[in-house]
């Protein structure tokens, strides 16, 4: 497990650098019709535009002190609990595991980091959503709302300090449970799934006798298609967990995730759980082909040094 650990460490903090900017897009777009004082988007080009404009680059990387605080835990708890979801479902003769233990792999990896997720992208996607601090109080008074009734964060610890303060303590937190693990279990079996099919169809097209013969660019192949496959395969329910965690805890408009779909369906039609789709599929081939083989160097290194 600790080489998981640590291999899941060094592959989150990659992914982040790779992809934080297009996630930053992707929540801007996707909650911009329910965030208080939120920019209004024609499309990614123009929401990157307006954060470069109004925030500088640094705009993109707005949220990203939380989830870099708690990568290291995110993907060593994905990696390590998929690896031991992987021992308990062994086969006895030894024989490799078949897709529908990687499957189920998966799934088991999904329910342990969803508890890690949820607390986390809550206040990423705040911040994303809100932008700068200032420049949200200056959207406010432009469109003659009082700034006294609108929450405006001030970093990650304003936005835990204000849910556990005014909406519901500890639980607060996790709002958005339900459409994270919905999330994590679908995209995690497709991208899962899709990686370690690609990679045994290139040990079978170069005749490498095992997948430890992989080069750095085969799991780079294998990790972009795998990601691209986690977002063809999950994205409404990110739409969905966005909206939900951006909503009024007082004034709700959504009373769940089913409430929330049909609302963003009837609104907008289904292209509405498709909104930031393009910056998310863009960010998942890049993002995760660095996170895999990153990963999978990092685990074969801390091997060999143990060995």
């Amino acid at each position: 497990m600790a080489v998981d650990l640590t291999a899941g460490t060094m592959a989150g903090v990659a992914q982040l650098m790779v992809g934080h900017p297009f996630d930053t897009i992707k929540v801007k777009i996707q909650s911009q019709s329910s965030a208080a004082g939120a920019a209004k988007f024609s499309g990614p080009l123009d929401a990157a535009k307006q954060t470069i404009t109004r925030e500088g680059f640094k705009g993109l990387y707005k949220g990203m002190s939380a989830p870099l605080a708690t990568v290291a835990l995110f993907n060593a708890v994905l990696f390590a609990s998929r690896g031991q979801m992987e021992v308990l479902l062994a086969h006895k003769d030894g024989s490799p595991l078949v897709m529908r233990d990687q499957l189920l792999a998966a799934v088991g990896a999904s329910c342990a980091v969803s508890l890690v997720a949820t607390p986390t992208e809550l206040m990423k996607c705040r911040l994303q959503a809100q932008g700068c601090s200032k420049t949200a109080v200056q959207r406010l008074l432009d469109a003659g709302l009082d700034v006294a009734k609108h929450t405006i964060y001030r970093g990650p610890r304003d936005v835990a300090r204000q849910v556990l303060a005014h909406e519901g303590g500890p639980l607060g937190l996790f709002k958005g449970l339900g459409a994270t693990l919905g999330r994590e279990s679908i995209g995690n079996m497709a991208m899962f799934g899709v990686y370690e099919l690609v990679k045994q169809q290139v040990v079978e097209l170069k005749g490498l006798p095992s997948k430890e013969q992989l080069s750095f660019s085969d799991l780079l192949l294998a990790g972009g298609l795998g990601g691209t496959a986690f977002w063809l395969g999950c994205y409404p329910l990110d739409v969905i967990k966005s909206k939900l965690q951006v909503d009024s805890y007082t004034h709700p408009k959504y009373r769940g995730i089913l409430d929330c779909g049909r609302q963003v369906v009837a609104a907008e039609g289904l292209h509405g759980l498709f909104r930031g789709f393009a910056p998310a599929l863009v960010r998942s081939f890049p993002a995760n082909a660095v996170c895999f083989a990153v990963y999978e160097a990092t685990k074969s290194l801390v091997n060999s040094v143990i060995s």
